[in-house]
Order: C-alpha cells, then sequence, then structure tokens
C-alpha cells in the first residue's frame, strides 16, 4: 500500500498541465494594440500603441497625434480593438459658424429656436450630429 502512494505521488508530481497563453504574449507582445481614451462625455478614441508617446503639458495629455484636457478625460486603458466612436465635443465657435441646422425630421431649424434635442449641424468644414441638453 505504501509502495502505490508512492508511486502514486511520484507520477502526479512529473506529470505537468500546459498552461494557457496570456493577451500580452500573443502576437510577439502586441496582446493590445490600443490605448483608448474615454471623455466625460461617453466619446472614446483609441490611439495605436505601437511606438506610442506619451506627453503631459500642464492639463493637456497628447498621446501620439490626440490631444486630451485631463479634465475631460474619464478614464485610459489598454484595448484590442479600435474603440473609437466618433463622438465629440463641439465648441461654441463651431456651433456659431454653422450655416445649416437640421431636425431629425429633415426640417432646416433656425439657429434662435434650437432646444433640447438632436440635431445635423452643417458648418463650412463638416457635417456633425449634436444633442443639446
Amino acid at each position: 500500500m505504501r509502495k502505490n502512494a508512492f508511486l502514486f505521488m511520484l507520477l502526479a508530481g512529473v506529470m505537468s498541465v500546459p498552461a494557457k497563453s496570456h493577451p500580452l504574449a500573443e502576437n510577439g507582445g502586441d496582446g493590445f494594440p490600443y490605448l483608448t481614451f474615454e471623455m466625460t462625455d461617453g466619446s472614446k478614441t483609441s490611439v495605436a500603441t505601437s511606438s506610442l508617446t506619451l506627453i503631459f503639458n500642464g492639463n493637456v495629455l497628447t498621446a501620439g497625434s490626440q490631444t486630451f484636457v485631463l479634465s475631460n478625460l474619464s478614464k485610459m486603458y489598454f484595448s484590442t480593438t479600435d474603440e473609437t466612436t466618433g463622438i465629440e465635443e463641439m465648441s461654441t465657435v463651431s456651433f456659431d459658424e454653422a450655416t445649416e441646422i437640421y431636425d431629425l425630421q429633415g426640417h432646416r431649424i433656425p439657429k434662435q429656436q434650437i432646444r433640447k434635442g438632436v440635431y445635423i449641424i452643417k458648418t463650412k468644414n463638416k457635417t456633425c450630429k449634436i444633442v443639446v441638453k
């Protein structure tokens, strides 16, 4: 009996179980190719981590070609996919440059009649959707 127990313990010590690979170990260590920044308004911007440089200057963070005001930053984390949402804050200056404003039914709205809701704003440079709270 003691002999069988010893043999069992010896065999159990020799057996090994292969470990699962960690995401960082896959693809040559590039398991998380993006650093994603989430803003307080819910928008997200992802920046590729390859050769990424972070620069802090006062209350501004520059990550690659993207610039973030730290007070507007909710969190940042590494991710496996580009999570950029396309949502961005529109400044008052951009709103003042609006050439046309439409509601979601396609009706043109004068600036003076803007109330709470969602609108399509056309400026000289771009067209975007805004939420007025």
